[in-house]
């Protein structure tokens, strides 16, 4: 069957990627719904199970312990996967295109030494030691594309070296002190750490995601409609929209009988947009895709495979230095244990089980979110629980692992 044909079939089936068509919209709407949801869970590439993991994990935390579910815990665990959160959208972007950065962690131990040391030992301003810091990503991102695209190195070797280089150079900036704290009067610690939207902004943001989701999806249907390819029927739409609604509403709602939503949380969700915006939308993110599901079949159709990969070091180091500037503002301090060895394993994990393959190709910018929040969850229940953190390394560890075998059962199927 023509694409032409398969457009027009899919609205008397339902059974098309876009679950509906031009003349049976109506009719097919909820099944073919219904219908595309499946075929993407089966295909992996539906972030649904993991979003089901979520919500069980957190059923379960709130009946062994209630005060996970409450208000207030609940914004602690948004303020505390933001910064981590940050990191893991950047190694989401590089595990897309097959690498893999192993120094995240120092990345952004330095940027947050960076910070404390310009703004109170040299005494610039906040903003300029902010970009000081988010600059040293750049070149730090830079060096990592020029050794694996011109030398051809392996991404695990020269981040691995990075990691050790750069704790060194955090350490060599930190000074003989090793621990520099941040004035709490300062504007950037009080954002970071008491900065919250007023319900009236919080209610506002609601109303322009949802108006703005839905524009973009009625816009898409029309051009696709003007084009005889398959679309979303308007029952989708409306569904899509009204279920986007009610998630922002409840929880808008229910944080708001607390503390509401941290600035630092609204940063993370907006960057998550842009950059899922970017890989879906724009010839990057088809340039990313495609060198992560096979660097040589993307050369020879003209994809600038070099180019791609060094955007996606600097972008995955910019945003390690990012969350290393809001783990400072978060704490009002800087020493030698910002951005340890957990913080990569962190970042790491949660792309991972979010959703992102260690082969490249197949993730979203939404892993980064999830997979923080599977992490983050598990750590704060189990320390409400009194568990100690060696049960915590190895819950998360025991989940890390089966989000690989996933990764491999899923990689396994595509391939047969």
């Amino acid at each position: 069957m023509s694409a032409q044909q398969g457009g027009t079939g899919a609205g008397l089936s339902g059974t098309g990627p876009a679950g509906a068509g031009l003349t049976g919209a109506g009719l097919a709407g909820t099944g073919g719904l219904t219908g595309a949801v499946w075929q993407r869970v089966r295909g992996g590439n539906s972030l649904l199970p993991i979003l089901g993991a979520l919500v069980v994990i957190w059923l379960v935390m709130g009946a062994v312990n209630p005060a996970f579910l409450a208000p207030e815990n609940l914004v602690n665990l948004t303020l505390q996967s933001a910064p981590v959160g940050v990191i893991a959208l950047g190694v989401v972007l590089v595990l897309l295109v097959g690498q893999i950065d192993l120094s995240v962690g120092s990345v952004s131990g330095l940027a947050a030494a960076v910070v404390a040391v310009g703004s109170v030992t040299l005494g610039w301003p906040v903003a300029l030691a902010i970009l000081a810091a988010l600059a040293c990503g750049v070149v730090v991102g830079l060096a990592y594309g020029a050794l694996s695209t011109r030398l051809g190195l392996p991404s695990f070797v020269f981040t691995l070296a990075g990691l050790l280089f750069l704790a060194g150079v955090q350490l060599r900036v930190l000074g003989p002190y090793g621990s520099i704290n941040l004035p709490f009067e300062s504007w950037f610690v009080r954002s970071v750490q008491q900065g919250f939207l007023s319900p009236a902004m919080a209610w506002a943001l609601v109303v322009v995601v949802v108006a703005t989701t839905a524009t973009v999806q009625v816009v898409a249907r029309v051009r696709r409609r003007r084009a005889d390819l398959a679309c979303a029927s308007v029952p989708q739409i409306v569904v899509r929209t009204l279920v986007l609604a009610a998630v922002l509403s409840a929880i808008v709602a229910y944080l708001g009988t607390a503390r509401g939503i941290g600035y630092t949380v609204v940063l993370f969700a907006g960057l998550v947009v842009v950059t899922d915006v970017l890989l879906r939308r724009t010839r990057w993110g088809r340039s990313v895709r495609a060198v992560g599901g096979d660097r040589r079949a993307a050369m020879l159709a003209g994809v600038p495979v070099q180019r791609t990969v060094v955007l996606c070091f600097v972008a995955c180091s910019t945003l390690a230095a990012l969350g290393g500037v809001l783990a400072a503002g978060r704490l009002g301090a800087a020493n030698q244990g910002t951005g340890g060895a957990d913080t990569y394993l962190v970042a790491i994990a949660a792309a991972v089980i979010g959703g992102t393959s260690l082969f490249g190709g197949r993730g979203s910018a939404w892993s980064a979110v999830l997979g923080v929040l599977v992490i983050q969850s598990i750590a704060n229940g189990l320390t409400l629980m009194n568990v100690d953190q060696a049960a915590r390394y190895m819950v998360t560890g025991a989940v890390l692992l089966l989000a690989i075998i996933i990764d491999m059962l899923l990689r396994k199927r595509r391939e047969a």
